[in-house]
């Protein structure tokens, strides 16, 4: 019981000391805030005396709006705080002494661990530490009505500073503070931050545009995620989605609305205006479509050929065209040039003017692709030797001229025009020096020369044996000579053809044609007759039987171009009221009564007893210079200027039956052999080419055609080469005749 009431008392004097602390410490208080009334403010040594006190107290005490709060919240706050101290009191009476002597205990540990280590914490930074204002990303201007800033970690106020800085105190700050320059104002704690060095560098990085890392390296090779070696493993192995399953409800619905409303015909479709009649269409726009394309007989236009050298303004020297070139390019028909321009060179690119030909280019390759109709060949795969046609060798086809034998040189000009005698024994020459010469063939030998007084044009050899007259086209003669080359009976034939009295009665011809016996030099030169014609004469033939002759003279302003004479009774006629064409040759069958007349595109053949015309040949040929027919009398061949030689077989058909291009120039004469199956070909290329030419008796069997040699021999002169061809009677040799004035024989 006494313990228990010495217990009472102890409370009972407790509660005592507690009243009488609290009533200590209102008036203490009181006093205080008397003291602060009546004093100004003064921060500093107010702040001093927090410090002392307290040293946890937060940054918003040394706020000016601490005095001007009300006075009964202070006291509010102090009666709690009194409170909670009197129920904490006895704890605290009893905790401190114990934390007194463990305060001396740790202060003596404490300076041999700050000495052995630091504490690690010191020295670290967060940024969440650091962000003393919690208020957030928000617009400051919301508290520029209050008192404070806003809040610290502890959610006291931050209050703002006294007074704002006018510009006199800034400008006081600028010139005394060294580190004004780097000195930031913190709107959140409204309050001046110096940057450190590293912050510093850290700003001249970023804006100099670099990194604010320095470390950080922006040129590190990239790691190619995606590359070309195929991974065991997939990129991402996500399972696709339910719904990529399943059908979209909300699509279903929508496609479900757009029917219901395409029935009831609230959407309808498009109405497609028909303008095909005023509308215009690309000629060529489904030439690309991919339904042409699909097509299995779909062709392409061919493409444009990519210009070349010669196209280029300033072309190599070996594309310049020489003054020959230019010449030949100059002669050809368009349609034959290689190049449809001249190369020329410019210095430079600026001088070239535009192409007068584009426009009409490119009209003919419209034209090309619009009516030229495109045909797709289908390749067979044929071995190129059975293309070839098996044709005998030349040896088999042997005999033929090989080699050259004799020159007969004498001339001064242009050899135009030779011709051998039926025996085989002479040989006559016209040229262009104004003189025929009779040759002996086997020595080269000129027998006789005699001057007619003009270009010889054409001779011709009478070809019946029991003759022996020449006749020679002069300028727009035609002279009849009895050369002496042959027995008394011969020449006594001759004779006597040449003396028989011209008929009397007047003919349609006789005023056109005059025939006169010669006299004095003339005569001693063995000239005997003289036919004078209207107008120049190119060429003279005979008949095989030796007493009709016939001459030509082209002109397209006269039916006058061809006449035929009789010998025997000295009387010429022109068998034409009309030619149709300009004459270039003509040739009397060498069997039946036919007459062959070449003009430049055709050879007709009329019937001389029913005087009309049985056959039109066409040569296939720009212009025919000559004509040859075979001594069966069933084939023809046709020389043209245009490098081509045209055989033609009368009983197969009207146009060539074979078409030779050996010859790389005109070609001037073609002749047949009247024994041996060979027949050749006289060009400006100076080549005479001989060909195998084999005619069967029977008609199903095509004639068998072979060129066997190339001869060689006369010069060009003049850009001519060969001028006339023709074989011997009897042997297989060729005589050519050349503008290099010499005679030839090929043997």
């Amino acid at each position: 019981m006494e313990a228990s009431r010495g217990n009472v008392q102890s409370a009972e004097q407790r509660a005592g000391m507690k009243k009488t602390k609290k009533t200590d410490k209102k008036r203490s208080k009181q006093d205080e805030e008397a003291e602060e009334e009546d004093q100004p403010f003064d921060l500093n040594s107010k702040a001093m005396e927090e410090d002392e006190d307290d040293d946890d107290l937060s940054d918003s005490e040394d706020s000016v709006y601490s005095g001007l709060e009300d006075s009964g919240s202070d006291s509010e706050k102090e009666e709690e705080d009194g409170g909670s101290d009197d129920a904490n009191e006895d704890e605290q009476d009893q905790s401190e002494q114990s934390l007194v002597k463990e305060s001396k205990k740790k202060e003596g540990a404490g300076e041999e661990k700050e000495m052995k280590k630091e504490d690690e914490y010191d020295h670290d930074t967060s940024d969440e530490e650091d962000i003393r204002n919690t208020v957030g990303n928000i617009p400051m201007e919301w508290y520029k009505d209050f008192p404070h800033v806003g809040y610290n970690l502890d959610g006291k106020k931050i209050y703002k500073p006294i007074r704002n800085k006018d510009e006199l105190d800034d400008f006081l700050e600028k010139m005394e503070n060294p580190d004004y320059w780097k000195t930031v104002h913190d709107k959140k704690t409204s309050s001046d931050i110096v940057l450190s060095d590293e912050q510093i560098e850290l700003v001249n990085r970023l804006q100099r545009g670099q990194f604010g890392d320095v470390n950080f390296n922006e040129y590190e090779p990239t790691v190619e995620f995606f590359s070309k070696d195929v991974l065991i493993h997939p990129v991402t192995n996500r399972p696709a989605d339910k719904r990529s399953f399943i059908p979209s409800l909300i699509e279903k619905e929508k496609v479900s609305k757009l029917v219901h409303a395409i029935k009831m015909g609230w959407i309808k479709p498009r109405r497609v205006e028909d303008d095909s009649r005023g509308r215009f269409y690309d000629l060529w726009a489904s030439e690309s479509s991919s339904i042409l394309a699909k097509h299995k007989m779909h062709l392409p236009a061919p493409k444009i050929p990519l210009p070349g050298h010669e196209e280029s303004y300033n072309p190599p020297p070996e594309y310049m065209f020489t003054d020959e070139e230019k010449a030949l390019w100059e002669q050809q028909d368009p349609s034959d040039r290689r190049l449809p321009f001249v190369p020329k060179k410019y210095p430079s690119l600026r001088q070239v003017p535009a192409f007068s030909q584009f426009i009409h280019e490119r009209f003919e390759r419209c034209l090309d692709l619009y009516l030229c109709p495109r045909q797709r060949k289908m390749r067979v795969n044929v071995n190129p030797e059975d293309l070839i046609p098996k044709l005998p060798k030349p040896k088999d086809l042997q005999p033929f001229p090989t080699t050259q034998s004799l020159v007969y040189r004498g001339h001064s000009g242009l050899v135009r025009s030779i011709s051998v005698s039926p025996s085989g024994q002479w040989l006559v020459s016209g040229s262009d020096d104004g003189s025929v010469r009779l040759w002996e063939v086997c020595s080269s030998r000129c027998m006789k020369t005699v001057q007619v007084g003009g270009a010889v044009k054409s001779v011709a050899w009478n070809p019946n044996p029991s003759l022996c007259l020449v006749a020679v086209a002069v300028d727009s003669a035609v002279l009849i000579l009895s050369p002496a080359l042959a027995d008394k009976q011969v020449l006594l034939s001759s004779e006597r053809l040449l003396t028989t009295q011209q008929e009397e009665g007047p003919s349609e011809e006789s005023q056109t044609v005059v025939w006169s016996e010669t006299d004095g030099e003339e005569l001693n030169q063995d000239i005997r007759l003289k036919i004078q014609h209207p107008k120049a004469v190119h060429q003279v033939t005979w008949h095989s039987k030796g007493d009709y002759l016939a001459s030509v003279m082209p002109d397209h302003s006269s039916h006058l171009q061809v006449f035929i004479h009789q010998l025997s009774r000295r009387r010429s006629q022109n068998p034409f009221r009309r030619n149709k064409g300009l004459v270039q040759a003509v040739s009397f069958h060498p069997i039946r009564p036919y007459f062959f007349v070449a003009t430049q595109r055709s050879v007709r053949i009329y019937n001389l007893v029913k005087q009309e015309m049985t056959k039109k040949l066409q040569a296939n040929s720009k212009w025919i210079s000559s004509i040859a027919v075979h001594s069966g009398g069933d084939h023809v061949i046709c020389g043209s200027y245009d490098c081509r030689l045209s055989w033609f077989d009368l009983d197969l058909s009207t146009k060539p039956y074979k078409m030779l291009r050996h010859h790389k120039k005109a070609v001037r004469s073609v002749a047949y052999h009247r024994g041996y199956p060979l027949f050749a070909s006289a060009s400006d290329d100076g080549s005479v080419i001989i060909c195998h030419g084999t005619v069967y008796n029977d008609l199903l069997q095509n004639p068998l055609i072979v060129p066997v040699k190339v001869l060689r021999g006369h010069v060009i002169t003049h850009d001519l080469g060969v001028l006339d061809v023709t074989f011997h009677p009897t042997q297989p040799w060729v005589f050519s005749s050349g503008a290099d004035a010499t005679i030839r024989l090929f043997t």
